[in-house]
């Protein structure tokens, strides 16, 4: 069985929360969270957290490539809400098409036809961690060399502030996600590659998922 899994009932899609299959009902994404993956796009840095949302229709298990648009990886350190607090951590992925961002960003437009397409959003199973998030971070290897490097001590606005922040504006329900932005090291992907994305609290491994782009 595959960590997102979809529900008969209005093609909900869900994911796996300890022992629980969960339906979010959307996805929270923070953007240039990093000063390095700000500087690797050349973009500025902001004077408060940049949101978007993705879909529940943008869940996907698997690692999709497109033959006719470019997609970028973009890996995060990703949680799930519940009993009113982040309480889950995943390997996640925000999948962009980065060419149509660019072209957005340049008119001043929103990102959705960018950031919330189907299968854009990809996620390990979520598991309950103890201790201090800040002792969290993720690492990402594509075909067996790392690439990526997120901690939330390397964040700009961490996640219990982010949390925060966005329930000042807008409610998060339990089931709901939060992705909290990816370090520098995004990149384009074809067919067949390998991804491996770890999860530790501190020492201790908490998460370890392997995709094949397909």
């Amino acid at each position: 069985m595959g960590d997102v899994l979809e529900s008969p009932d209005l093609n909900t899609k869900k994911v796996v929360f300890d022992s629980l299959e969960i339906a979010p009902s959307k996805i929270v994404c923070v953007g240039r969270n990093y000063v390095d993956h700000i500087n690797e796009l050349n973009n500025e840095r902001p004077h408060e957290p940049v949101v978007f949302i993705k879909p529940n229709s943008a869940i996907a298990d698997e690692l999709y490539s497109d033959h006719t648009e470019q997609i970028q990886f973009e890996a995060e350190l990703s949680f799930v809400v519940w009993n009113n607090r982040l309480s889950g951590v995943a390997v996640g992925f925000d999948l962009t098409k980065r060419d149509i961002q660019t072209q957005l960003k340049e008119k001043g437009l929103p990102w959705e036809r960018a950031k919330a397409f189907d299968n854009s959003a990809v996620f390990s199973r979520f598991v309950s961690f103890t201790g201090d998030i800040a002792d969290l971070e993720l690492q990402m290897c594509v075909n067996n060399v790392p690439v990526q490097h997120a901690a939330c001590e390397l964040m700009i606005y961490k996640p219990a502030y982010l949390y925060a922040h966005i329930s000042d504006f807008m409610t998060f329900v339990d089931g709901d996600v939060l992705m909290t932005g990816t370090p520098e090291g995004v990149n384009s992907f074809k067919n067949g590659d390998r991804f491996t994305g770890r999860v530790y609290a501190g020492r201790t491994l908490l998460i370890e998922k392997s995709w094949t782009a397909r």
